[in-house]
Formats: structure tokens, sequence, C-alpha cells
């Protein structure tokens, strides 16, 4: 077995709900043959997880790091690593291991995220037993499948929020088959939905912005958008009646606002849930015999879809709006984030070659 080169790593923590981490280390897994070591240069912050360190989504892990926006260099790799080398920028985005055999009903169809082994990137345990840890931190151990070349034309501090955030729009755009000439709606247009709309917009559909915030019309615009909805404005609203082929809701919409959604889309229409609603969701029945559209969602992207999202970044120059702050000021960025101050995307910069 290949030995570690950095066997205590060093985070941030939450040790119970809230917004604050602090100063905290852990013993690594062993560096397995499929695994390899990073050593963390930058870590996106996603809302996922300040929903799991305040215990949004159930019970946390405490003392638990987060981060799925991760990206570093390879400092070791197993034995059995053939397609990495140490040196290489890599990205790690929400999962850090699936089964990925050809008999397993997720994996095979490029679903890993539902393999029945899958392993989160933290707030999760390997079969082992031994819990999983994020990017908050000055480095992370993961199945090597999970680690991402990055492109060398993405410069490094921008490829964090496409390890999850873009991930995660573009993965039902490419399930679904958005193409040249459809009609694309996002709602929200925040760290998530700024990415939306460029992903659209490059595979060459008609992207129409919903956003209650008129102050973000020029922005969307030249991200890619072709019409601006301001949905506070009712004369908007209804110029989008039966118009929309997909509909990508990247808010936290209230659960109300779905029979509107429905009146926007064209026959045969599907909104895919990307963010999750408050309480439960209320529909009238008849509006989907009436206009066939179908509500679907989407979880994160696999390794392929991962690999495919970065490769048509790259081809299409498609970067997030960010914001920079050092890693040791996490505690500020959470609050900034939490506050909906960031505009789109925070990243977290450790010190170059340091042990945090």
């Amino acid at each position: 077995m290949v030995e570690g080169k950095i066997n205590e790593i060093h985070g941030w923590a939450a040790k119970q709900p809230g917004l604050k981490v602090e100063p905290w280390s852990y013993t690594p897994r062993p560096v397995g043959e499929n695994d390899v070591e990073i050593q963390i240069e930058y870590s996106g912050i996603c809302g996922s997880d300040l929903h799991t360190i305040k215990a949004d989504w159930g019970t946390a892990l405490y003392p638990l790091i987060v981060g799925h926006e991760i990206v570093g260099k390879v400092i070791t790799k197993g034995e059995k690593v053939a397609h990495l080398n140490e040196g290489d920028l890599v990205g790690v985005g929400a999962q850090v291991f699936g089964c990925l055999q050809d008999d397993c009903n997720a994996c095979s169809r490029d679903l890993d995220p539902h393999c029945p082994n899958k392993v989160f990137t933290y707030n999760a345990k390997y079969a082992d037993g031994q819990q999983a840890h994020g990017g908050y931190a000055n480095a992370v151990r993961v199945n090597a499948n999970y680690a991402i070349k990055i492109p060398a034309n993405i410069d490094p501090v921008y490829a964090p929020p496409l390890m999850c955030a873009g991930a995660t729009v573009f993965a039902p755009m490419l399930r679904k088959g958005v193409k040249k000439g459809d009609k694309v709606g996002v709602v929200g247009i925040g760290g998530l939905g700024h990415l939306a709309i460029q992903y659209a917009s490059a595979l060459g559909a008609e992207v129409y912005a919903f956003s209650h915030s008129p102050n973000k019309r020029d922005q969307c615009l030249e991200l890619g958008a072709s019409h601006f909805i301001d949905t506070s404005n009712q004369e908007d609203v209804d110029s989008v009646k039966r118009t929309l082929n997909y509909l990508f809701i990247t808010s936290n919409s209230q659960s109300n606002q779905y029979n509107e959604y429905i009146s926007w889309m064209d026959f045969e229409g599907q909104i895919v849930l990307l963010a999750i609603p408050k309480g439960q969701m209320s529909f009238k029945a008849g509006e989907f015999i009436q206009t066939e559209v179908a509500i679907t969602g989407s979880l994160i992207g696999g390794v392929n879809v991962l690999k495919k999202t970065l490769e048509f970044s790259a081809e299409h120059q498609i970067l997030p709006t960010i914001e920079r702050f050092p890693m040791e000021k996490v505690n500020e960025a959470l609050e900034h984030v939490d506050s909906g101050k960031a505009r789109y995307r925070v990243v977290l910069e450790n010190p170059q070659s340091s042990n945090l």
C-alpha cells in the first residue's frame, strides 16, 4: 500500500448545528490502490454545505468538514491508478465513490450518484465505516475515478463551481437532449441559474431568464439569455404562456408556484427541479392532462457527466462569476453566502504549498 504524504488533514469543521466552523484535524483513510491524495488549492461553497452544517436536511455527522467543489493537485496515487499522475490538477464534485460496474442498474446508465454503494463527498461513510470529509481543508483522499482532470484552458480558481453547480445544471440538459432551437427557461438567477443560462445558450437554445430582480436583466442578457422575464411584471409573465420546452428551477421556489410554471410550458414541456421547495408541492391534476407537461428532477453529475461538463465548459469558455475568500476567512464567507449577497459563487483559497 502506498503511503500518503499528508497523514493528518487540517480543515474547518462544524461541530454542532449552525453556520460556524472551526479548525479541526483528522486522520484520513489509507490511500487505497484505486485512490488518490489531493492537496487542495481551492474549494467552492455550495448551498448544500450550509444546509448540511445547519442540519436543515436531517442529522449531520459532527464534527464535519463540508465542501464538494474541490480543486487541487494529485500528490499521491494508488498502485492501480493509471489515468492520473502526481502533479495533475483535478477537481472533485459531490461524490467520491461509486461502484461503476456494468451490472449496476445506476452506474451502467451514467447515474452513479444513485449507485447503492455511492459515497458522497461529506456527511457520508465508506463501507468500512470511515467518515468522508470535504474540501474546507488542506487535503482529501478519494477514489481516483472521481478526481477529474481540469482542462488546461480553465483557470483553476474558476473550476470549483463547475464540479457541483455546473454539473448539476448541465446534467439534465444532456439527459433531456436540449438542442438548438429549444425554448429553455431558467428560474432563479443565482449560483446555479447564471451557469444554466450559459450552458443552455451554448447548446443553441433560446433562453428565457426569470427573476424578480429587474437589476439582473443586463447581466442575464450578457450571459446568453435571449429574453429576461421580470416575474414581478404580470405583462412579462403573460407573454411566455405556452412557450417553453424546458424550465429549469434553480431556486427554492414556493411550493404553490408550480401551477403558474406549468402555464408557461408548451405541450409536452418538461419542468426540471434542481432545488427543493419548502413544504409539500401543490398541483391541479387537470393541468397535467390538459397540457401533457411533466415535472421531474435531477440530482448531481456522475463521472462521465462531470467530464463532459468540464470539456464543454472549456470549449465554450463557460465560467462562473465568483468571489474569492482566503480559507481562514471561511466563516465570513459562509455568512456572506447565507445572507444572499454572494454574486454568484464563493471560492475559498488555501495558501499555496501550505498545510493550512
